[in-house]
């Protein structure tokens, strides 16, 4: 079962940064998508340690992990960001371009995006925003299936993501877009 939507007119990111706090959406090509309530604690556990160990293997290096709510405004013609029509919050993001952030988030792709699939984000996240990212340009996107411990990985080769490579969460998966970091799934709650 896919979220409710806000409502079905066009928005910008001028119009998301009036709603109020105590909801949170995702805009994709103008339309508001509702955010779940509040994620299980599988889906928190899970962004957590992912979160933990690509911070840590980041730590003195350019690139940065950051985890939702943090606001990815993914301009389409460089235009600018009132006009952006398209806003989401990932589970777990790297950035290594850091003129592309700033108070309010990231302006443009990040490099590495992880997404914990939710029943109720499913959908979305194996199909919109699949064909976002790819579009937007992030390298190297995650999905995480925390019921049947698997991640499926898409690699940007030539503007493309082509055939994913599909992981066990056992052992450790390495980055590919990131030197050296690696995610131990040991490590993971089970």
């Amino acid at each position: 079962m896919g979220l409710p939507q806000h409502k079905t007119e066009y928005y910008t990111y001028a119009d998301y940064q009036t709603w109020p706090d105590d909801t949170r959406y995702e805009l994709i090509d103008g339309v508001a998508y509702a955010m779940a309530p509040a994620p299980t604690r599988t889906h928190q556990n899970l962004v957590l340690e992912l979160a933990r160990q690509v911070a840590t293997a980041l730590r003195g290096k350019p690139c940065q992990a950051f985890v939702a709510p943090f606001d990815v405004r993914l301009p389409q013609a460089g235009e600018g960001d009132e006009q952006i029509d398209t806003v989401v919050q990932p589970d777990v993001l790297v950035v290594c371009d850091e003129t592309n952030l700033d108070e309010r988030g990231v302006r443009g792709a990040p490099d590495w995006v992880a997404e914990v699939i939710s029943p109720s984000s499913a959908a979305r996240d194996q199909i919109v925003k699949l064909a976002l990212y790819e579009r937007a340009g992030v390298l190297e996107y995650w999905l995480l299936h925390p019921t049947d411990r698997l991640v499926t990985v898409y690699h940007l080769i030539n503007g493309s993501y082509g055939r994913p490579e599909i992981n066990e969460m056992i052992g450790s998966l390495a980055i590919g877009v990131l030197a050296d970091v690696t995610v131990d799934w040991s490590l993971f709650p089970h």
